[in-house]
């Protein structure tokens, strides 16, 4: 027979690809987690991990009882719900999945105004290379830069945000103004790694000129902002870091002028947890007030 709590360790296991990581978001120790899959798979009599260079990742019979697992997982949590008030209580625990910049310059600069109008949600900031899965239950929330196509999830647009060219002052004065986008075919150019890109709304250079590409790069959009502050070269920012950092001058302002979007994504089944609720309420706030994310 097998048990919810069961499936609890499968579905940590299966979302993290690590015991180690599952531990960590159970709150016991790796030997329990694995003690927990080895039951679990006697009981089904049959594997549901195969163990790689990426971790534990499901095999047939584990992507088939994940498909149960979580149609369990939503029973529990709606009853849970249901019964305890919990749609309407504003505490607990809230994973939100965001970029590093957006989670650096918009969101950490505010979390203590956010914790003292809601002492009892804990708030847990999560900055990956790619975001956290909200319908894989990987997170509750998450900021998205692509609009997902599927999914037992719900979408709504939190903000339109600019981006631009930027360059130190120091780097200005040395090397001279650019007047044009061609200036920039000479320019050493700070941006993403090809390889790291997780989404093409990341794909900026190519989309000011054909043939544009990073002479310096790395997967950090805060190391990025370092680099161009350090003076190595000319980087595309968003204007809530460009327009932030007063050693930092824009470059053709009226030429080169980037548009996106990002998206706030949760699982449909917590749009009503009064928690989550709070946050999502809170985000929308912060994005409205913010005049340098356009």
């Amino acid at each position: 027979m097998v048990h919810w709590d069961d499936l609890r360790f499968f579905l940590a296991v299966a979302r993290t690809r690590t015991l180690s990581a599952a531990a960590k978001s159970l709150s016991v120790d790796g030997t329990t987690v694995g003690r927990r899959i080895d039951r679990l798979s006697t009981e089904l009599n049959t594997n549901l991990f195969e163990i790689g260079a990426a971790g534990h990742l499901l095999t047939a019979s584990g992507n088939e009882l994940l498909k149960h697992a979580e149609e369990v997982e939503r029973s529990v949590i709606a009853a849970g719900s249901t019964i305890t008030g919990e749609h309407s209580r504003i505490a607990g625990t809230v994973r939100l999945s965001l970029s590093e910049g957006f989670a650096t310059w918009i969101v950490a600069p505010h979390l203590a105004a956010f914790r003292q109008s809601h002492p009892e949600i804990t708030l847990e900031v999560v900055t990956t290379n790619g975001f956290l899965n909200p319908s894989k239950r990987e997170a509750d929330l998450a900021v998205m830069l692509a609009r997902p196509a599927r999914g037992a999830l719900k979408v709504r647009k939190l903000t339109d945000y600019s981006l631009g060219l930027f360059a130190s002052r120091d780097y200005v004065s040395a090397k001279g103004s650019v007047v044009s986008k061609a200036d920039l075919q000479s320019r050493p150019l700070i941006g993403y790694i090809d390889d790291f890109i997780y989404a093409d709304e990341l794909r900026y250079l190519s989309e000011i000129s054909s043939g544009l590409a990073p002479d310096i790069s790395s997967s950090s959009i805060n190391v990025q902002h370092a680099m161009t502050k350090a003076g190595l070269g000319i980087a595309v920012l968003p204007h809530f870091i460009g327009l932030n950092d007063s050693s930092l001058v824009q470059i053709l302002p009226e030429i080169v002028n980037i548009r996106r979007t990002f998206w706030i994504v949760l699982h449909e089944d917590l749009v009503k947890i009064g928690r989550v609720r709070a946050v999502i309420d809170w985000l929308l706030e912060r994005a409205a007030l913010d005049d340098t994310l356009i």
